[in-house]
């Protein structure tokens, strides 16, 4: 069955790239709703503003997490209404969403940025299991993959295959000594999302986070909210999280940009230096095909597989960790 959350959950930090402080609510939705951002801050300018999210001006305030409305960014998932309304670096909260089961939501946000947090996920994934989940008397739709679908942009490939439940393989490649090769494989059940992934911190290189502050982007990046390498070293204090926290952050990346197909996916998708435009690129040529898919309605046993269905606080990495 479909998910929401029991209550509204408040998030406040800066946007990773902005550098801009922004405070977010995450609230329960009906049934079928899906995972829609509301930007208040534009409703706050249009005067006469109507409980759909249109003001006076025309300018609509509401913004789907879905595939088709994702605009072109490498850095960052950004999705954007046809007013052009946007909302970015969406997907640890897209990752955390549907690591946790949640169909159903609705993000009001005062800014055009989601909080950067931690880095990771968990931040998000540990308000949402606080609040608890609720169960809701609608069965999940999911996107069967029936026939392999791959997208390149030169070295980097991401692929769709078939398979009973969502798989990910993920492997990257950088010439920096402290992170090098990396690859590994999930099955996306059981609270495998939640347990292996969600505390994975985003990564970069010194040399990116000089070209990006150059470009006027990363303004809210700290040591505190990502893991910087520069050459054999890992910069950011304390280490990493996990001996190969680059690509399971890579692989967090790819289940919050899988998510935004409208439901889960029941496929292996593999992806091979991917990114988040790469990812997109997949989903747009997966449903140009009415033959590449099919939406199903899960049956008890399609919907155990399915991710983050059972999960629960005891599945967090840092209770774990505190408690040793």
């Amino acid at each position: 069955m479909q998910n929401t959350l029991n209550t509204a959950v408040s998030f406040t930090g800066v946007g990773l790239h902005t550098g801009q402080s922004v405070r977010m609510v995450v609230h329960p939705a009906p049934a079928d709703h899906g995972i829609w951002f509301r930007r208040i801050d534009i409703l706050a300018e249009n005067t006469g503003a109507d409980n759909n999210g249109a003001g006076n001006n025309g300018l609509r305030a509401d913004i789907p997490a879905i595939w088709s409305a994702v605009t072109p960014s490498r850095l960052c998932t950004v999705v954007e209404n046809a007013d052009g309304v946007s909302v970015s670096t969406i997907e640890h909260l897209t990752a955390a969403l549907a690591g946790c089961a949640i169909h159903n939501a609705l993000i009001e946000i005062d800014g055009g940025e989601v909080p950067i947090l931690d880095g990771s996920a968990e931040p998000f994934v540990q308000a949402f299991l606080a609040a608890g989940i609720r169960e809701q008397a609608v069965e999940i739709r999911a996107v069967r993959v029936l026939k392999t679908v791959e997208v390149r942009e030169g070295e980097a490939v991401a692929r769709l295959e078939p398979a009973d439940m969502l798989e990910i393989d993920f492997r990257i490649e950088f010439e920096e000594p402290a992170i090098g090769t990396q690859e590994r494989h999930l099955r996306m059940s059981n609270g495998a999302f939640v347990r292996e992934l969600s505390d994975s911190r985003t990564f970069c290189r010194q040399a990116d986070v000089d070209a990006m502050r150059e470009r006027g982007l990363a303004l809210g990046g700290t040591l505190d909210n990502a893991v910087v390498f520069d050459g054999d070293r890992v910069v950011s204090p304390g280490g990493l999280r996990h001996e190969d926290e680059p690509v399971r952050h890579k692989m967090l990346d790819a289940v919050g940009d899988l998510s935004l197909a409208g439901g889960p996916i029941l496929g292996l998708y593999t992806g091979i230096r991917a990114g988040h435009a790469l990812t997109n690129r997949l989903l747009r040529a997966l449903f140009a095909d009415p033959a590449n898919f099919r939406i199903e309605e899960c049956s008890s046993r399609i919907g155990g597989k399915l991710p983050g269905i059972g999960v629960h606080r005891g599945d967090l990495p840092s209770v774990r960790r505190r408690a040793a």
